[in-house]
């Protein structure tokens, strides 16, 4: 007989698909068994509970040692859904001071996964957070008859001051993403939400611990596995001293109510940022507890902002405090001497343009342009740059790169790595920006003049303003301004303490220095000059399109060893002598005397009452 090769083949087929069966079933099998723990877990969970033990989150001093965040317990009623039983609901409500229907929700919502995405009837769920010491101690006394619930313990956080809240931040709920991105999180825990809380995260927030529980077959508490052998102690999070003396925060943030702006003030040999403030602010308390939520709102609505953080995000035209670093690339470049002196006629008057100035000597040259805030000088100075050099730099869009490397080089343009999320990068265009908008070699100097006093495109931030300051009072250098002074038995990171220096020739910064303390004795910023304090200081008007010009002032002190350096920066506040100059010598008077003169006492109460939010455009609450 004939054999029949097809049906050869065909067993091998066959043999070959049962034999992929099994061995797909065999590989789930393991899959199920060794590589997935959840089911692990369900059989674990009917003997063990595994409670989480949080750590204390690290505490916040400033710079005098003064305590600022600290920690406060508080209480969450968490719960099992497989391990509840049928309980009275009526007492379990009015235990717990909450209605039916808030109880219902909160079930509810518990099960929603899109709500709740770590939803398990096995795991612990969250039902109700920060109870206060009232309710936690009725439940406590009471937990017995509600089986599948139990009390976790957690740490909230506290503030000593109602300042600094942009600086500080604060803690929040994790989301689904913050879940996904660092799996130390797990539904309900907290993280940083802005501020040193959110930059120094990983720091502060510890090491969770683990208590292990043994249930028996009715899910009661039995007592710790091996007594406690098992357990992991949480590591408590590491202490931080900030760089704000919290008490000169509060005394600037005084001056600043009713007002919009920012104040920043550094020490200069160390790039320390002894005040931040972002003006209008609020008291960081009322983001904490059961009401968090409903405040957070309140404040997202408000018309004023008070969550944006002005001194780290505002971009804003820097004016007149912007003279001293045209003045330094001036110089750096040989385009002027301390000799050479330009007209000013009320203003620079060129072609058919025109920028206006007040009445004051002409021809001048550059330290009494800083004393007096001659528009003129800058505005000539910049011509003379990018139009009188052309053998130079060959073309006015290579010389304009040059002013721009050396802005760049004095912490503008770009952000300088302050140690708080959201810092804003500020705008200093380049010669494809103008090449844009005029066309390759159709533009001069004359098309982008109010760039000389700080005006048109430039944009900065008030800590950059306040950078340019310190790195003047250095004579040419700068740290990159940060508010952590030290973190508990670690290194800071290097990239903070290192010096920094500009593109600019150290002399050059003398003689802008001189400037500066010739615009206090006898200038635009005579309100800043203190008796037995040699201060140094610029004044700025910025021009405002949209209504009353802002007023901002740049200043440091004393001459020789300078210890302070600040930006002030004042919304629709007309002239910067008007109130930029007074707030921040009274900053900088209360910071290195501890006090303000009886003589200065009126400039003091004038700043604390005045309003200028009413110019601002924005209703007033």
């Amino acid at each position: 007989m004939r054999k029949d090769y097809r049906l050869e083949k065909r067993k091998y087929i066959i043999g070959g698909f049962i034999i992929l069966i099994v061995a797909i079933y065999l590989i789930r099998l393991f899959d199920l068994q060794v590589c997935d723990s959840r089911y692990k877990e369900y059989a674990d969970s009917n003997a063990f509970l595994r409670k989480a033990q949080y750590p204390s989150r690290g505490m916040m001093y400033d710079r005098n040692g003064e305590l600022v965040v600290y920690n406060q317990p508080a209480y969450d009623v968490m719960m099992i859904p497989r391990d509840v039983q049928p309980f009275d609901t009526v007492d379990f409500c009015r235990t717990l001071n909450i209605t039916r229907e808030q109880f219902d929700k909160r079930v509810s919502d518990m099960k929603d996964r899109r709500l709740n995405p770590g939803y398990s009837t096995y795991t612990p769920q969250k039902f109700i957070t920060h109870l206060s010491a009232q309710d936690y101690g009725r439940l406590q006394e009471k937990l017995y008859r509600f089986p599948g619930f139990f009390i976790q313990k957690r740490i909230l956080r506290q503030y000593n001051h109602a300042a600094a809240a942009n600086v500080l931040g604060n803690i929040r709920e994790v989301s689904a993403k913050d879940i996904d991105r660092d799996p130390y999180y797990s539904s309900g825990d907290y993280c940083g939400d802005l501020g040193v809380e959110k930059s120094y995260e990983e720091y502060l927030r510890g090491e969770k611990g683990m208590e292990i529980l043994i249930r028996d077959a009715h899910g009661r508490i039995q007592g710790r596995l091996n007594d406690g052998q098992n357990d992991v102690p949480p590591v408590s999070g590491k202490n931080l001293t900030l760089s704000l003396d919290i008490k000169l925060q509060e005394y600037a943030e005084s001056l600043m109510v009713n007002k919009i702006g920012a104040v920043v003030a550094i020490e200069p040999a160390t790039g320390e940022i002894l005040c931040m403030v972002s003006s209008p602010t609020y008291d960081p308390r009322k983001l904490i507890g059961r009401e968090r939520g409903a405040n957070y709102k309140e404040l997202v609505n408000d018309k004023y902002k008070p969550l944006f953080d002005r001194a780290l995000m505002g971009a804003y035209p820097p004016g007149s405090t912007f003279k001293p670093s045209q003045g330094l690339i001036l110089r750096q470049e040989d385009i002027v001497t301390l000799a050479t002196t330009f007209p000013c006629h009320r203003g620079f008057i060129s072609g058919g343009l025109r920028v206006g100035c007040h009445a004051h000597g002409s021809p001048i040259p550059l330290k009494p342009a800083l004393q007096t805030s001659c528009n003129a000088y800058f505005c000539w100075g910049l011509k003379a740059m990018l139009d009188g050099k052309r053998s130079k730099y060959g073309s006015v869009a290579n010389a304009f790169e040059t002013w721009k490397k050396h802005l760049v080089s004095l912490g503008y343009g770009y952000k300088l790595g302050v140690d708080l999320p959201g810092e804003s990068r500020g705008f200093i265009p380049n010669a494809k920006f103008y090449n844009k908008i005029y066309g390759e070699n159709h533009w001069s100097a004359n098309t982008i003049i109010s760039i000389a006093i700080g005006q048109g495109e430039i944009l900065a931030t008030p800590l950059q303003i306040a950078n340019l300051c310190a790195s003047i009072a250095n004579r040419g250098w700068f740290v990159t301004p940060h508010v952590v002074k030290a973190i508990e038995d670690t290194v800071m990171p290097q990239e903070l303490l290192a010096r920094r220096y500009p593109t600019i020739d150290r002399q050059h910064f003398e003689d802008v220095a001189e400037g500066m303390r010739m615009a206090v004795t006898g200038g635009t910023c005579r309100l800043a000059n203190l008796p037995d304090i040699e201060v140094c200081g610029k004044t700025g008007t910025a021009q405002n399109p949209h209504g009353k010009d802002h007023s901002a002032f740049i200043g440091f002190a004393p001459y020789h060893d300078p210890k302070i350096a600040i930006c002030v920066y004042v919304e629709n506040a007309g002239f910067g002598a008007t109130f930029g100059v007074p707030i921040g010598s009274l900053v900088m008077e209360r910071y290195l005397t501890g006090k303000i003169a009886d003589n200065r006492k009126y400039l003091e109460q004038r700043m604390l009452e005045s309003n200028t939010i009413i110019y601002s455009g924005v209703k007033k609450h």
